[in-house]
């Protein structure tokens, strides 16, 4: 990977003009989201602050030289439905933000309370559980999700639960697609490489290529945990077939 090339002040000072921008820009977006979001219905306040995020992808495009491919937008079902992506690192969950429109998230809940940017983002109506109690952490999903769906938003889910390194795929928890099956929404599988460009808990981030593939969606589901299997072993074999950016 390119963190273990030796050091390019080039990289550095792109990194650094990233962070410069996104820090400050997230700043004054999230301090206008808490301002004027509650003043807001949620579609409306959707679009506010998703603004943001698709702000900050065009800054790491000109200042890191990352470009974005996507792959298969055909597959895309009409809202609402619950997306299963492979987690990385940070750019995805901003993307998808806007990407997939109008959509909610399930995190876990910790992310709320970071000041300004958390309170931002409890205006997007996210579905916050808490991963140290699993039982009532799925029950919350369910209920939430459920009634998220009911109201046309699609539901992005990350069922590793955690950050991967490149072309590594967790396990993925059962949660999302129990929500599925209970609501009766087709499951989306998503698969990328973001990790290569911006690494998980790190400043620099590389010029490349993040390529992402959406699948065909997996529709009337019948058992969760064979359609979580079918889908972990779709990402990781993408995974397996991405050439490692510099490598």
């Amino acid at each position: 990977m390119f963190w273990n090339l030796r050091f390019n002040p080039m990289i550095y000072l792109r990194s650094l003009s990233f962070y410069i921008v996104y820090v400050v820009s997230g700043l004054l977006v999230g301090i206008a989201g808490c301002l004027i979001g509650p003043f807001l219905n949620i579609g409306n306040r959707i679009k506010f602050l998703s603004s943001w995020p698709k702000f900050a992808n065009w800054v790491l495009y000109k200042s890191c030289k990352i470009e974005v491919v996507v792959e298969g937008s055909e597959n895309i079902p009409d809202a609402p439905f619950v997306i299963a992506s492979n987690h990385q690192g940070q750019w995805e969950t901003f993307f998808y933000q806007y990407f997939f429109f109008p959509m909610t998230t399930l995190l876990k809940r910790e992310l709320l309370f970071i000041p300004v940017w958390g309170w931002a983002l409890a205006l997007l109506k996210p579905i916050a559980i808490n991963r140290g109690n699993p039982a009532v952490a799925l029950k919350t999903a369910l209920r939430e999700g459920e009634e998220r769906i009911k109201k046309g938003f699609s539901v992005l889910n990350f069922p590793e639960g955690t950050r991967k390194n490149p072309r590594e795929v967790g396990r993925y928890a059962r949660s999302g697609f129990e929500l599925a099956k209970k609501t009766q929404v087709p499951i989306l599988p998503i698969v990328h490489n973001s990790g290569d460009c911006w690494p998980a808990h790190r400043f620099l981030k590389f010029p490349g290529k993040i390529n992402l593939t959406i699948g065909a969606p997996l529709e009337n589901i019948e058992s969760s945990a064979e359609a979580a299997l079918e889908i972990e072993r779709w990402a990781r074999k993408k995974l397996e077939s991405t050439k490692p950016l510099n490598g």
